[in-house]
């Protein structure tokens, strides 16, 4: 059941245009605002266009459809095109990292719902609109720290280490076997910051990965103590 509001907000004309027009900038600006504070490639700018964008498409549909009411206009079908076309925007925020990680879906997901509030706006369901918006802030806001929590507790953990001697290997070599350490990357690269007499001298770049059981602190502690192992960093996926 629809809300009693103060003026008819159903009927389409210049004040409910308006006041369309500007509830999807307002809540499109709040989602992009979140986006945009986490620095994520669609922010404020692009939400606020993407929620306007679908409800001037939707106001658009409601007019052609009062304007023709005897033509058989489906009154959903640029809305539908809104919901499938946003796709080509949301893909361009998908990255796949170096690690062959994903980055970018809650952004993307985050504009798709970004259009539908727009959709709804523009055909004036403003109950929905509200309430929607308020769910999509509550995710990317108020869920976030559940998200990390979940993360911690079941995630594996990435060791990043620069091995500057061929000894230093061999002795991290032995510690990972003896540790059951997998080794996700190995890169080796010349060490060109060397002296002439150290110019073969070769760097290897290793990325490990530490299950949940492991005692993280220990494992970077020994292999700082290893001989010609720098910059051990964790982070996690």
């Amino acid at each position: 059941m629809a809300f009693n509001w103060p003026i008819d907000l159903q009927e389409l004309n210049l004040v409910t245009i308006l006041f369309r027009m500007g509830l999807a900038l307002l809540i499109g600006g709040i989602i992009g605002t979140e986006r945009d504070i986490k620095h994520r490639s669609a922010g404020l700018r692009t939400h606020m266009l993407v929620c306007l964008g679908a409800a001037v498409v939707m106001m658009t549909n409601e007019y052609v459809f009062e304007l023709h009411p005897d033509a058989g206009i489906d009154i959903t079908r640029m809305g539908a095109q809104v919901v499938s076309g946003i796709g080509f925007l949301g893909a361009g925020t998908i990255l796949v990292t170096s690690e062959n990680r994903v980055q970018g879906l809650t952004t993307a997901a985050g504009l798709w719902a970004a259009a539908t509030i727009g959709l709804a706006i523009g055909i004036g369901f403003y109950e929905i609109t509200i309430a929607g918006g308020l769910a999509i802030v509550f995710i990317f806001i108020l869920m976030r720290p559940l998200k990390h929590y979940i993360q911690k507790r079941t995630d594996p953990t990435d060791l990043t280490l620069m091995v500057h001697t061929q000894q230093g290997f061999n002795e991290f070599l032995s510690y990972t076997s003896t540790k059951n350490i997998k080794i996700a990357k190995l890169d080796v690269e010349k060490d060109f910051q060397g002296s002439a007499e150290n110019e073969n001298e070769v760097i290897f770049l290793v990325t490990l990965v530490l299950e949940e059981s492991m005692d993280k602190e220990e494992v970077t502690q020994d292999l700082k103590a290893l001989e010609g192992i720098k910059n051990v960093v964790e982070f996690t996926r």
